[in-house]
């Protein structure tokens, strides 16, 4: 049975292997190439000749900063069944998938972001590889997926609160105008985000009884991911 050390270092290989280089996968999550190499090997104590471990607060910057869930990095995915609604996005052997709700690397919540009017959340859809090859167009990464729960009422009439989005988690800068998952402080927000020259990005409600407003350079800002898909719900 791997101990929780191999099984963190099991899953910095498919990172390393998803961002396609050691270099390419430091860069993701802010490090050095040196760095990153040394946790994923395990690099020995140079007094008790012992592979070090990794602290906890590593473990869940490594998950912030590459997209992935809370807790994805103590996750033995290659067990099976292990990984079911844990990750962002699994496969099972029958071709279905489990998108499940993203999480803000434990941010989310009373303690940390506020999400205004939020209704409660979708913890996981399965679907099958056809239905997300059909219906969701543009992600960057299969397991990049995951779902947010629309809050609020300032995206009306593009969706209403407490219905689902998918979200692209892999994307943390707004390279083109498009609605978004962000923060600005600690408060969330689902926005359709402009690019402003010389200003700064304005955040656009499709609700006209809300105002723009512009996120500049002296706010504490933070995009966790594009939204690609909504869904509008009726009551009847």
């Amino acid at each position: 049975m791997k101990d929780i050390d191999e099984i963190r270092r099991v899953n910095l290989r498919r990172l390393e292997e998803e961002s396609g280089s050691p270099s390419a996968a430091a860069r993701l999550l802010g490090m050095s190439p040196a760095q990153f190499m040394n946790l994923r090997d395990g690099a020995k104590d140079s007094r008790t000749g012992k592979r070090r471990g990794m602290r906890k607060e590593t473990a869940r910057r490594i998950e912030e900063n590459s997209g992935k869930p809370f807790g994805w990095l103590d996750i033995d995915h290659e067990a099976d069944g292990d990984a079911m609604g844990v990750s962002s996005l699994t496969e099972s052997t029958s071709g279905s998938v489990t998108i499940s709700q993203y999480q803000t690397g434990g941010r989310m919540g009373a303690a940390g972001i506020e999400l205004r009017d939020q209704p409660g959340v979708i913890e996981s859809w399965r679907v099958s590889r056809e239905w997300l090859e059909k219906n969701v167009k543009g992600y960057s990464r299969v397991d990049s997926l995951c779902i947010v729960t629309g809050f609020g009422d300032s995206m009306r009439p593009m969706f209403n609160s407490g219905d689902p989005l998918i979200l692209d988690s892999s994307i943390k800068t707004v390279e083109f105008d498009a609605v978004y998952f962000f923060r600005v402080g600690t408060e969330g927000f689902i926005k359709r985000l402009q690019r402003v020259p010389g200003k700064g990005l304005l955040a656009i409600s499709e609700n006209p009884a809300y105002r723009d407003w512009v996120i500049d350079q002296s706010m504490d800002f933070e995009v966790f991911g594009r939204v690609l898909k909504v869904w509008r719900s009726e009551d009847f």
